[in-house]
């Protein structure tokens, strides 16, 4: 189901998130603003969670780290899957319990180990053999045992974009395929270890089920050596990556990538953890924005709006296409434009030679499936307050992250006492 909609209003044809207009919404709180649809996420947390059957579903908190995201999401009985110490005291701040925090990441820190171990999370995704020692010592000392699925890299290309594939040999990620089997036994041996299983994720984005079925079966051959070797292995977890249609150019069926995993946990006799983030997140939120003037340069004319790279980074950082909408659409040929943030930089470009009916300064246009790796990555670039956050539930909107005004923006400076009280 769709929830962000055209509904005819007292103003004409206008986007609704559910049952709010989001002219009421730049109104009451301004741009820009990222829009989230509570709704939606939980709609999108059970078609996956149907999908994947008895799976532990645990959202990937680095797509959208908001509190009421995590907390709509946690009441929908999903886990989360954590990469800094700092999400998880957010997954704590919204409530979500313990025994479905699974800590993955490549750099965990002693001191953000040593909070998941006195939270009593679920699982440790580990990813070297330091990690794992300097993980032992911690649990031992506390006289526990860390529960621990060793993250592999299968050396699976995923065929995403370069910066978000993350299980090829030559990426940070995972332990070398071919050091497992050892990692794995000496790792049992341990006193402050509880060995669980194995872990892995090769990338988000995917749009295909190919690479999945790849990873997922060289993850099965690994775990039967184990086994014959004597190792219980248990829990598997099969990472995240499922894409989205930024484009409508289609995308994974839900019901085959399901399938799939379900064949695995079935075939291997073990418990699946997964880790889905931009699919939960992506769809349910956009970013509203305003025209703050038309401008031509030569053959080309810009869209110059409120927002810019500092609220919304993919398009820059990854060249990502996302769809445009006009809030309140005129009518007449579309003409291409590109749609432009005031960074001073030339690759704040939101949109390039994009189709769009006439905008005029003022007019309102909505950035779709922006849910997911939008206000998360946002930065005050250029001393901009990045964009307010704003969900909405039927006819009800709240702000859930406000904007901060420049004196919040000064107050994190300070400056040393040899300059203090100079004029």
């Amino acid at each position: 189901m769709e929830y962000f909609n055209y509904r005819e209003s007292a103003g004409g044809r206008e986007l609704f998130a559910e049952d709010v207009a989001l002219s009421q919404i730049a109104e009451r709180f301004g741009t820009p603003s990222y829009v989230y649809s509570s709704a939606a996420f939980a709609a999108r947390y059970r078609a996956f969670s149907e999908a994947v059957g008895d799976a532990l579903v645990c959202y990937s908190v680095k797509a959208n780290d908001n509190l009421a995201v995590l907390r709509c999401l946690g009441q929908e009985g999903a886990g989360v899957d954590i990469v800094s110490g700092g999400e998880l005291a957010r997954a704590l701040a919204a409530d979500i319990a313990p025994d479905k925090i699974v800590f993955a990441g490549v750099g965990k820190t002693a001191s953000e180990m040593a909070d998941a171990l006195d939270a009593g999370i679920r699982q440790f995704n580990v990813e070297s053999e330091e990690e794992l020692e300097m993980l032992a010592g911690l649990a031992a000392a506390r006289g526990c045992r860390a529960p621990v699925a060793l993250r592999v890299n299968p050396d699976v290309d995923a065929k995403t974009h370069d910066k978000i594939s993350t299980g090829r040999a030559q990426d940070k990620f995972g332990i070398e395929f071919d050091q497992a089997e050892r990692l794995y036994d000496r790792a049992s041996k341990m006193a402050g270890i509880d060995m669980r299983g194995l872990a892995i994720h090769i990338g988000s984005q995917l749009t295909a089920l190919a690479p999945f079925e790849a990873a997922f079966a060289r993850l099965g051959e690994l775990c039967l050596r184990l086994r014959a070797g004597g190792h219980a292995v248990s829990h598997l977890d099969l990472g995240g990556g499922l894409g989205i249609s930024y484009d409508d150019k289609g995308q994974l069926n839900l019901t085959d990538y399901g399938a799939l995993v379900q064949r695995t946990g079935d075939t291997l006799g073990a418990s699946i953890t997964l880790e889905p983030g931009r699919w939960m997140a992506g769809p349910a939120g956009l970013l509203l924005t305003r025209v703050v003037r038309v401008k031509r340069n030569g053959n080309k004319q810009f869209v110059i709006v409120d927002m810019a790279m500092n609220d919304l980074l993919r398009p820059a950082l990854y060249g990502a296409w996302h769809d445009i909408q006009p809030v309140i659409p005129r009518p007449g040929d579309a003409l291409p434009v590109d749609i432009v943030g005031p960074i001073c930089e030339s690759g704040d470009v939101i949109a390039k030679d994009r189709a769009l009916p006439e905008l005029r300064t003022g007019d309102l246009i909505a950035v779709r499936d922006a849910g997911a790796y939008g206000a998360v990555m946002s930065s005050s670039y250029n001393s901009r307050m990045p964009a307010a956050e704003v969900m909405v539930r039927g006819a009800e909107s709240a702000l859930i992250r406000p904007r901060l005004d420049y004196d919040a923006m000064l107050a994190r400076d300070t400056l040393p006492d040899w300059q203090a009280g100079q004029a």
